[in-house]
């Protein structure tokens, strides 16, 4: 009797340790995907700001391109109301998007990026235009937050994709990801047509 007491004490004491230590595994996976969800939050936070860094040279581009003689019209209407469909999107600026948020939100960038692309194109036609210092300051900071859109949203691929793995992960990590509600990611896409060439016509 004493000796299946004692072994039943030793049996319950192994299994209080193994389950110990599942628990401090999950605990460690939790916060590892804690600070991998904060990772994310952080480069869409940057991924805003980019995109936000756009959206404010907008109106002094078209202040100055409007001041050109004869400029288009119609580009610059396209232009201000893809800045405009842009601000209509509604994201909470503390979460990452839903993947309909985010596709919602990529097709404004893109429709914004679009009408700007085809700005800069009819401007080659204004040589006093591109002449001016202001547009050739405006042309170049645009540019310039092209390439760190590009870069920030690779930034924001490379982090979701490391929690999106991390989270399917048999046991600790799926486990820990389920107690604290993370889901996966969206991810920012090609847009349709990018793997072409664009066609320039003047």
């Amino acid at each position: 009797m004493k000796k299946a007491l004692i072994i039943g004490g030793i049996i319950a004491g192994v299994l209080l340790l193994i389950l110990g230590l599942f628990c401090l595994r999950v605990a460690g996976c939790y916060n590892s995907i804690v600070k991998k969800d904060q990772a994310v939050s952080s480069s869409w936070a940057q991924v805003q700001n980019v995109y936000q860094r756009r959206a404010d040279l907008v109106p002094n581009l078209v202040a100055t391109v409007s001041g050109a003689a004869n400029f288009e019209k119609s580009t610059i209407v396209a232009v201000t109301e893809a800045r405009a469909s842009v601000g209509k999107v509604q994201i909470d600026p503390t979460k990452v998007p839903t993947a309909e948020q985010m596709q919602a939100f990529q097709h404004a960038q893109d429709g914004l990026g679009s009408a700007l692309s085809r700005l800069l194109v009819v401007s080659e036609n204004y040589p006093k235009l591109r002449a001016t210092e202001n547009f050739r300051d405006l042309q170049t900071q645009l540019e310039g937050t092209e390439n760190r859109i590009a870069v920030e949203r690779k930034n924001f691929n490379d982090k979701t994709q490391e929690l999106n793995s991390y989270i399917k992960q048999v046991i600790c990590p799926l486990i820990a990801a389920r107690i604290g509600g993370v889901e996966p990611k969206p991810y920012f896409q090609a847009t349709e047509g990018s793997d072409k060439v664009p066609t320039v016509k003047f």
